[in-house]
């Protein structure tokens, strides 16, 4: 009796360990491998990876072109007036009748100027300076001299009505539209008369007739 009760009990022990050497059931591997994460996901919870910079664009290799707007550039803005010391200075008699005289200026520097307004004309030992007649261009169009080219003004005396003097030599500067000191030009002019009142000078222009002319 104890012999069938002591193998009872052996036999009852190894299927107790056969039991628990088996696996888990299909069951619990299904449910187990349902919670496990795959490989190719990212846990919940976890932050995601950045994503790579936005590349900067590349410098363009052409310069921007100019803006048309940009200003230009005067070709005339470093060309100056005309003083005595750019310019040789001659007069002739056109008419002695009214003791009118051509003057005639010509650049003789090595560089371009521009003949402004009137000459500016005294009467040998007379006070004053002969009046200006006619109308001048202003500066932005006054004559432009290029070394070696001349000017005309017509110079008017008056005819001899017994009011005025006679003088026998003529003094010139040049309007600089400045105080630039000059040394006067001196042309000779035998028996001029000058007339108080009539006597009087053009603007300069590009040609002797019309210097005469106006």
């Amino acid at each position: 009796m104890n012999t069938v009760r002591t193998a009872a009990v052996v036999l009852a022990a190894v299927s107790a360990l056969a039991l628990s050497a088996c696996g888990p059931s299909e069951d619990g591997a299904s449910d187990a491998g349902s919670t496990a994460p795959s490989a190719g996901t990212t846990p919940s919870g976890a932050p995601s990876k950045p994503s790579a910079a936005p590349k900067a664009p590349l410098a363009s290799a052409t310069p921007p072109a100019p803006s048309a707007s940009s200003p230009a550039t005067d070709a005339d803005f470093d060309v100056f007036p005309c003083s005595t010391y750019d310019v040789t200075f001659t007069a002739h008699l056109a008419e002695p009748t009214t003791s009118s005289y051509l003057l005639k200026i010509t650049n003789s520097s090595g560089k371009a100027c521009r003949a402004l307004g009137h000459p500016v004309v005294t009467f040998g030992d007379l006070d004053g300076q002969a009046t200006q007649r006619g109308e001048a261009p202003g500066i932005e169009d006054a004559l432009r001299l290029e070394p070696g080219e001349s000017a005309y003004a017509g110079l008017l005396g008056g005819t001899h009505d017994g009011t005025g003097s006679t003088v026998d030599s003529i003094a010139l500067t040049m309007d600089t539209e400045s105080d630039l000191e000059q040394k006067p030009l001196t042309a000779s002019t035998p028996g001029l008369y000058v007339s108080p009142t009539v006597n009087s000078v053009t603007p300069w222009v590009d040609n002797a007739e019309d210097a005469l002319s106006l």
